[in-house]
């Protein structure tokens, strides 16, 4: 079983983002995300056995809640630059609460054997990778008329109040449990 934990992101702000990858898709052949699955990734888990899916949800369920957790999706940028791009992402301003869950989530399941993220953690919604060397001049040239400020576009802000559980498989995600963020 493939593994990740994410916030999930309410359909207004789905609907903005559709609107928005829609009028890009045609600007470059990148693989555009389908705007169903975003989401906001706190721990990638990887592969995990079947038979220790009930300790994974049990820990899950112990991580110290933080509450609500303010979310706003506005920015957009490269992985890993704009020079050698793989990546093209929106960005989550979330503050310290989103930080703090994404790293007690990464110790507790460290104590099951999960790897620790040696990245920085960068909350962000994959909206298209670059697997191939293609252009991306009309992309950008199309960013560049748009732009207006270092948060634009604006996505819109909401209040996650749990984290969900994920199985990937097929390019389809699946919910196995949600788990909530305040007591």
């Amino acid at each position: 079983m493939r593994l990740f934990v994410a916030i999930d992101i309410p359909p207004e702000v789905k609907a903005r983002l559709r609107i928005f990858i829609e009028g890009l898709r045609p600007m470059a052949k990148l693989s555009w995300s389908q705007v169903d699955n975003l989401h906001v990734t706190t721990k990638f888990i990887g592969e995990w056995p079947q038979e220790r899916l009930e300790e994974l949800k049990e820990t899950l369920a112990q991580v110290p809640k933080p509450g609500s957790v303010n979310l706003a999706v506005r920015g957009l940028g490269w992985f890993p630059n704009s020079r050698n791009p793989r990546v093209f992402w929106a960005g989550i301003d979330a503050g310290a609460s989103l930080e703090t869950l994404a790293g007690d989530l990464d110790r507790r399941l460290a104590a099951l054997g999960v790897p620790v993220e040696r990245r920085e953690f960068h909350p962000h919604l994959t909206l298209a990778r670059r697997r191939d060397p293609v252009p991306l001049e009309k992309l950008r040239e199309a960013l560049e008329r748009q732009q207006q400020g270092p948060s634009y576009p604006d996505f819109g802000s909401f209040q996650a109040s749990s984290f969900v559980l994920y199985l990937s498989a097929g390019g389809k995600y699946t919910k196995i449990e949600e788990f909530p963020l305040a007591a």
